[in-house]
């Protein structure tokens, strides 16, 4: 089976962590705030609970999303983090109630630690949610595990992977992009990391040979949003899913 996740034409929005503007990030309203302005895409990440469940969080504590306490994700059982008001009437969401309350949103996923990427497979498995997610991590060898558990899924590369594309664009090398990829349909990476430019339109240009996109984080700026897609990118990672929209629309 080869996923259909990026067949829909570009250029994407993956509104990163939901759209958190007026909706505490990574919970439902934030994701149903970047469904209502366009969005394609939703950005999050996924970690374990103490009794297993998967959970959309981002850090490994949760103390920059409230200022009552600062717990280890991990630690908590998910009816422990069910208590936990994030404001807005929100609290912490299981990566299945996400994938039920939004079925026609396609779901950019981040595992974020090593033993959640089970029990991860697992749901996307149950929810039958394999053609309409991409998995990646910072992991390259937990990006390759969660392919083998959820065949044909799509997948963007982690930070090894990146570096070898990046070297394989400075030669010129479609080629050794291709198997720097191993299998993956997406690079999503920053613009720069530190003193060293990772997009240029040399990199862009040896990533689609080799058969992928470019999808850059985070992109904040119209202009800045302006410039990438113009240099050929084909996705913007952003906090403001609504600007990005707006933009590729042409309500700009």
């Amino acid at each position: 089976m080869v996923s259909t996740y990026l067949d829909a034409p570009g250029p994407r929005v993956l509104a990163h962590r939901g759209l958190a503007t007026s909706a505490p990030e990574n919970t439902l309203l934030a994701f149903e705030r970047a469904v209502a302005v366009g969005a394609g895409y939703l950005e999050t990440d996924v970690r374990l609970t103490r009794d297993g469940v998967v959970v959309i969080a981002h850090d490994e504590t949760i103390g920059r999303m409230t200022t009552s306490r600062d717990d280890v994700v991990a630690a908590l059982t998910i009816a422990e983090l069910r208590e936990i008001d994030l404001g807005a009437g929100q609290t912490f969401a299981t990566l299945q109630e996400a994938l039920s309350a939004f079925p026609d949103a396609r779901f950019n996923i981040d595992v974020k630690v090593a033993d959640a990427v089970v029990a991860t497979a697992d749901v996307i498995r149950r929810a039958a949610a394999s053609d309409r997610v991409l998995l990646t991590s910072f992991s390259d060898r937990r990006r390759r595990r969660l392919a083998e558990l959820v065949p044909g899924v799509a997948t963007s590369t982690g930070q090894s992977g990146v570096i070898r594309v990046l070297i394989a664009s400075w030669l010129r090398s479609p080629a050794l992009a291709r198997r720097a990829l191993r299998g993956a349909v997406a690079l999503q990476v920053p613009e720069r990391f530190g003193p060293v430019r990772i997009v240029s339109r040399r990199f862009i240009d040896v990533v689609h040979r080799a058969g992928a996109e470019v999808h850059v984080w985070t992109v904040n700026e119209p202009s800045d949003m302006a410039r990438l897609l113009a240099s050929g990118v084909d996705g913007l990672v952003t906090d403001r899913a609504d600007l990005a929209v707006a933009l590729i629309s042409g309500e700009n």
